[in-house]
């Protein structure tokens, strides 16, 4: 337990979303969005405007956030893979020192390992650090396979008569996807009926679902040891796809209008028009989306709610966040896997003891709320991890910032990103990447939505910007690893 006694450790609350970008709350001024809960955190915490996710896809990035490493050293490409057993977890760490460590919801540790169990409770979740699992599916994971469900939602589903006509709505879904993307007709996404509302009520829809068994888990869960739990919602995640009633509120809000695509100077896997969507459509994707988050919002307050109700406030830390963005329309584009911020910021608010309320600008990435959980619960700094913790931050300390620029990558790109601007290396490895795509770098000053690739339009500018933020990060890094070396 490292000398802590356990008794007086903070609590550590969790809650991520998947697929929110970072500029999708109220608290930040985009209209057509209402998400007071969180904005609540916002103002009695610590708002982060520069969060940037160590890949944006799901798998990866929650890698990086379990080990504290980047993809790049775990060789975590894709949502194919999986944590290794020699990887140590923050969640281990944790319960080796005396907390009891909960997950309801979403995990993505082992996706392509498909059932997750009648409970959510495989026996290799517990390997993983959780005390107390409800592993429950992903998005598109809880429509099961084969009619039959892969965990604890699509059981809970079928066993009220609805999975069945879930299901089939999805299968629908999907197969109108496939279809648009493998015909050769233009624009493929165009009248699809993606963004159609969900044909569930709202009180078996999963994010309400998610949220009753998490204060259902506060509620119950014993005193007598400290805890960690991780609320890991599925949306607002595609297909966008609220309740009626949670997407009737929001039918004709004033979304903000999408940035033209811009296809000049962007490598071959960014197709803006295979998607083809008209203004109102990617309006009411939006919708839609604002829906969703608005409703993830609300289970929030429940959450919180319960926690203000069982005394919990003055020692329990609370961290909002998700795990990658999602473009939305702009620039033609949606889902994520693309290096352009609203794929790969995300919103990062934390709340707790000591904490005064403030808005940081400083650069860090996702995987470094892994050692910074574990500062906060007393833990000794994890000798190795490329992660480090930002907890000075939360103390209005930015003399010791880790960090002056953040990394994001894939198989097909590296992404290294300060707060005025980006370098993107573009590698041909994507199934639609061009011998001649050309690598992208970006004022985000003086061009906020990235549409003037400065490697085509300003070499020798993009030259000195190349060579700057790569050296930011390599001392960065060396920053990093002396502060992370074996004692």
């Amino acid at each position: 337990m490292n000398g802590v006694a356990s008794l007086d450790r903070p609590n550590l609350l969790v809650i991520m979303a998947d697929q929110l970008r970072h500029d999708w709350l109220s608290v930040c001024g985009t209209p057509g969005v209402s998400t007071p809960a969180i904005d609540g955190l916002s103002a009695r915490g610590v708002r982060f405007t520069n969060l940037t996710t160590n890949s944006a896809i799901c798998v990866p990035a929650r890698l990086a956030l379990a080990t504290g490493l980047r993809p790049e050293r775990i060789n975590a490409w894709g949502n194919e893979a999986m944590l290794q057993p020699g990887d140590t977890t923050y969640y281990q760490r944790l319960r080796d020192s005396g907390y009891r460590v909960g997950i309801v919801g979403k995990l993505d540790l082992a996706k392509r390992d498909i059932y997750n169990g009648y409970r959510g409770d495989r026996p290799q979740v517990y390997s993983w650090g959780f005390t107390h699992p409800l592993e429950a599916e992903g998005k598109m994971h809880a429509r099961g396979h084969a009619g039959k469900p892969l965990g604890p939602y699509g059981f809970w589903l079928q066993e009220r008569g609805l999975f069945e006509s879930f299901c089939e709505n999805y299968e629908r879904r999907m197969a109108e996807i496939f279809d648009a993307l493998t015909t050769s007709s233009a624009p493929p996404y165009a009248g699809t009926g993606l963004y159609r509302d969900s044909v569930l009520p709202s009180d078996a829809f999963e994010d309400v679902w998610l949220g009753e068994r998490a204060v259902e888990w506060i509620q119950t869960v014993p005193d007598d040891f400290p805890w960690h739990l991780f609320v890991s919602f599925v949306g607002p995640h595609d297909p966008f796809d609220p309740p009626t009633e949670w997407a009737d509120q929001f039918r004709d809000a004033p979304v903000p209008d999408h940035v033209a695509a811009v296809e000049a100077g962007r490598p071959g896997y960014v197709w803006p028009s295979r998607w083809g969507l008209s203004s109102e459509e990617v309006r009411a994707a939006r919708r839609q989306y604002s829906a969703a988050t608005a409703l993830i919002d609300a289970q929030v307050a429940r959450i919180l709610d319960v926690v203000r109700k069982r005394g919990l406030e003055d020692n329990t830390y609370v961290v909002f966040t998700s795990d990658h963005g999602e473009m939305l329309g702009d620039l033609g584009l949606f889902e994520k896997s693309v290096a352009y911020d609203p794929a790969m910021r995300v919103p990062l608010i934390v709340v707790g003891p000591d904490i005064a309320p403030g808005v940081v600008d400083a650069p860090v990435e996702l995987a470094d709320l892994n050692p910074t959980l574990c500062d906060l619960a007393g833990l000794t700094t994890q000798p190795g991890l490329d992660a480090r913790s930002f907890t000075p931050l939360l103390r209005n300390d930015t003399s010791s910032a880790a960090r002056t620029v953040a990394v994001c990558s894939q198989q097909h790109y590296r992404a290294i990103r300060s707060t005025t601007h980006k370098y993107i290396a573009n590698r041909n490895t994507h199934r639609f990447s061009r011998p001649d795509d050309p690598d992208e770098v970006y004022d985000l000053i003086a061009d906020p939505y990235e549409t003037r690739n400065l490697v085509v339009e300003d070499p020798e500018t993009a030259d000195r910007i190349v060579a700057l933020l790569v050296a930011l990060e390599r001392k960065d890094a060396g920053r990093i690893a002396q502060a992370t070396a074996t004692p």
